[in-house]
């Protein structure tokens, strides 16, 4: 009964929502999932989710049934938030799509079986956007080795230890999703680190934070 309410509050939310068990298995598949996913429910019930979508990180590591586990293993230690997670998945039509997802556990313990509801959203254009900034920052790259000789300030405040890694990751076309995790901060520490690096160097956006440090010699 409690996973029947569960799924049919899962039809009501605008994310492409399912659940699997333990092992991956689907057990629940929205409608925004079958729009997302061009699958309907009759096809990928009780099915392993990796089958499904072909699902991987950025590394090219499959993420989700293998992610349930590392969830598993995480539950069983101290209690601690689930972070959510970018992947690439495979649609029923053979396009790539980037997802953001996001973790839920329900324990049904008159069931007696865990569930983990995932909730994916659509992030294909933010990924361009990163993609596009990356081909941005290469060709800075090759614009500043071609000025080898401009002038090396130091630049108006210091920046901190911090402040420097955030600009060595951004130069080196690493997206802020991923700086976010490697650093262990949020999203928005990661744009209030930024802010305070533009203000110091008096830049404005972080291609030009990129470019100016590059110029002074600040990062390599």
């Amino acid at each position: 009964m409690l996973e029947t309410e569960l799924f049919a509050l899962l039809e009501q939310t605008a994310d492409a929502a399912y659940t699997v068990t333990d092992g991956g298995e689907i057990c629940s598949w929205n409608g925004a999932a079958e729009r997302l996913f061009g699958y309907p429910a009759s096809e990928v019930l009780r099915r392993n989710i990796n089958e499904v979508l072909e699902g991987r990180d950025a590394l090219g590591t499959r993420v989700l049934a293998e992610g349930v586990n590392a969830i598993i293993r995480r539950c069983d230690g101290p209690p601690r938030g689930i972070p959510d997670f970018d992947l690439e998945v495979c649609s029923r039509s053979g396009d790539r799509i980037w997802l953001n997802v996001s973790t839920i556990i329900f324990d049904n313990r008159r069931g007696g079986r865990r569930l983990f509801v995932r909730l994916a959203r659509n992030i294909d254009q933010r990924r361009r956007n990163d993609d596009l900034l990356n081909r941005m920052v290469e060709a800075a790259q090759q614009l500043v080795s071609l000025a080898h000789n401009a002038p090396h300030h130091a630049p108006v405040e210091p920046l901190s230890e911090r402040e420097f890694r955030i600009l060595q990751l951004f130069a080196q076309g690493t997206n802020s999703a991923t700086i976010a995790v490697q650093l262990r901060i949020s999203p928005q520490t990661l744009r209030n680190h930024l802010h305070h690096i533009n203000r110091k160097l008096r830049t404005h956006n972080r291609l030009e934070a990129v470019i100016h440090a590059k110029q002074r010699g600040l990062i390599n």
